[in-house]
């Protein structure tokens, strides 16, 4: 993460730029600005893409193109990374990790599902999930084997691409391959399986697809996010995923 792996020789600069840029307090109406401004030209190539106040008092929190959640003072001079947690009744809640699953919600709804290569429920659909996925991992091809008894289960299986080898590799291209088959079914079947699939290639999102994983917090795969945001990361057997989202 961009935050968590800046250098410690860099981080008397960070805190300087921060002190030197913010030596007033913002008003209201101005303070998402102000924090966006000194944070941005404190951390190169940072990008902001919200800011809003935080359920603790006097703490901000900053979405930033990386995935990592900052948590910021009002004049922005003073930052936190990490998650921000909350002690309830019912125990420890992840107040951080509530706020990425509404964020992610909202970024799947905008993106839309077309392009997706799906594997529908049988009958009534019971539940979405949306999988991040790549052809050569071992647990995808695990998780693969399963999606016939997800279905089963009423359980619509949503691939997004996210080969984590990157662009202009071979497991990515393999994804554009599927991707453009005339039966994307049939050729990820296949892939997943091991076998050949006729190198293809066409105008395709799985580009677009593997920069969504990212900017939600996709590290690895299988990468599950539920109706609600929350993500799984890594394989679950169907059953247990089934009685997870209360199913069984």
């Amino acid at each position: 993460m961009l935050i968590k792996n800046l250098c410690n020789a860099c981080l008397p600069l960070l805190v300087a730029v921060l002190a030197v840029a913010g030596m007033t307090t913002a008003h209201a109406g101005e303070i998402e600005d102000t924090i966006t401004e000194k944070l941005t030209a404190a951390i190169p190539g940072l990008k902001i893409s919200g800011v809003r106040k935080s359920e603790a008092d006097d703490l901000y929190e900053v979405d930033s193109n990386n995935g990592d959640t900052i948590f910021t003072t009002e004049d922005g001079q003073y930052i936190l990374t990490g998650d921000l947690l909350k002690v309830t009744d019912n125990g420890i809640a992840n107040v951080s990790e509530q706020g990425r699953a509404s964020q992610r919600v909202r970024a799947l709804e905008e993106f839309g599902d077309e392009g997706l290569i799906t594997y529908p429920a049988d009958g009534t659909e019971k539940a979405s999930i949306a999988v991040f996925t790549d052809i050569d991992c071992p647990y995808c091809r695990k998780m693969h084997d399963e999606v016939p008894r997800l279905n089963e289960l009423g359980i619509t299986v949503q691939y997004y691409g996210f080969p984590r080898s990157g662009p202009n590799t071979r497991s990515f291209r393999k994804y554009i391959s599927v991707w453009c088959s005339d039966d994307q079914q049939a050729a990820m079947d296949a892939a997943k399986q091991g076998r050949d699939v006729q190198t293809q290639e066409c105008e395709n999102p799985v580009r677009d697809q593997f920069d969504l994983g990212g900017r939600i917090g996709v590290t690895g795969t299988p990468a599950i996010v539920l109706e609600d945001g929350n993500m799984v990361r890594g394989y679950v057997p169907s059953e247990k995923l089934a009685e997870g989202l209360g199913l069984l």
